[in-house]
């Protein structure tokens, strides 16, 4: 677990909770721990992130994926401070009212952070509920199933123990494969133990996997080692991230005419590398083909554009995909 549990007797710093909870949706406590520390030495308080700017963060962010967290991540450091003057609210409501904050966040840290009567269900407390109950129905139609369960082993006191120890169960003895039922302490009312099918549990309806998408990006690379980048529009997928000029993402995407969305430079020769890069997101895969030109060190950035030490592409917003295709390039 990552390193905001407080001592015994103490409650942990809504901040330290926020944060973490944030960044530890739909990524593992091991990616997030090295992050979760770096923003914590630059941004020690709400305050000092709502004062950084946007792209700051999404520098800090770039790598984590799920871009959207970074961007709420701010709004709500924003409205912190400018609604509740830097505190976080002890009230549920309040909580669930903040940007990107929704019932689960909200239960991870008024249950910590204040000790009110909320369980957050992630994926660790929904498998372990589902066991213990033996609840048929799938997922995700189950959530409210899930949730009026696990709320009916909170105790009256001590929630946010009992929500971190609910949590950690899931982690560490109720896990996905092989798991540790003799050190369970529920393991003589647990339903699917005593019938041998613990581990088809959570039930979880057929994944639909998206269309596969095709698109164009353009390395452009200056003579004094600079390449081009722009970035994307706040709203939407990769919002306000970084990235090299590109094509739409489609599904009839025609790599004939891809040259047509290709930044103009006098006398630019594009070269197409041989394959194309691979990027899963949520909702799609996408493959794109990657076309690199050369031009001389006069050249100025188009409009929205502008150019980028290559040594210094580390420091950039760049989301993973565009890393990949960097990398292609730059080979």
């Amino acid at each position: 677990m990552l390193p905001w549990r407080a001592r015994k007797g103490e409650r942990t710093p809504p901040y330290a909770v926020w944060l973490s909870e944030i960044m530890l949706q739909q990524t593992t406590v091991k990616t997030v721990g090295p992050y979760y520390a770096k923003f914590l030495a630059k941004w020690p308080t709400v305050e000092a992130l709502a004062q950084s700017p946007l792209d700051d963060v999404l520098r800090a962010w770039a790598g984590l994926g799920y871009y959207a967290r970074a961007r709420n991540l701010h709004a709500c450091a924003i409205a912190v401070v400018e609604r509740h003057g830097g505190v976080f609210p002890d009230d549920m409501e309040a909580l669930r009212a903040l940007p990107g904050i929704g019932d689960y966040t909200a239960a991870a840290v008024g249950s910590i952070a204040f000790d009110l009567p909320a369980v957050p269900v992630d994926g660790n407390v929904e498998r372990v509920v589902t066991r213990l109950f033996a609840v048929e129905e799938a997922l995700p139609a189950a959530k409210p199933e899930i949730k009026r369960l696990a709320t009916s082993l909170m105790p009256e006191s001590r929630t946010g123990d009992f929500a971190q120890a609910l949590m950690d169960l899931g982690a560490t003895i109720c896990t996905p494969k092989k798991p540790a039922c003799a050190l369970c302490p529920w393991n003589d009312k647990c339903v699917a133990r005593a019938r041998g099918d613990q581990e088809t549990y959570p039930r979880k309806a057929p994944k639909r996997e998206g269309r596969l998408r095709r698109g164009a990006a353009f390395v452009v690379l200056r003579a004094d080692n600079r390449v081009l980048l722009r970035q994307r529009p706040e709203k939407g997928l990769l919002g306000a991230m970084t990235e090299v000029p590109g094509s739409d993402w489609s599904h009839d995407f025609d790599v004939g005419s891809a040259l047509d969305a290709a930044p103009k430079f006098a006398k630019a020769k594009w070269r197409k590398l041989p394959g194309e890069v691979t990027h899963v997101f949520t909702h799609f895969p996408l493959a794109l083909t990657v076309f690199v030109a050369q031009v001389p060190k006069t050249a100025k950035a188009p409009n929205g554009a502008r150019w980028a030490e290559v040594a210094h592409l580390r420091d950039e917003a760049l989301p993973n995909v565009m890393r990949k295709v960097l990398a292609a390039a730059l080979d």
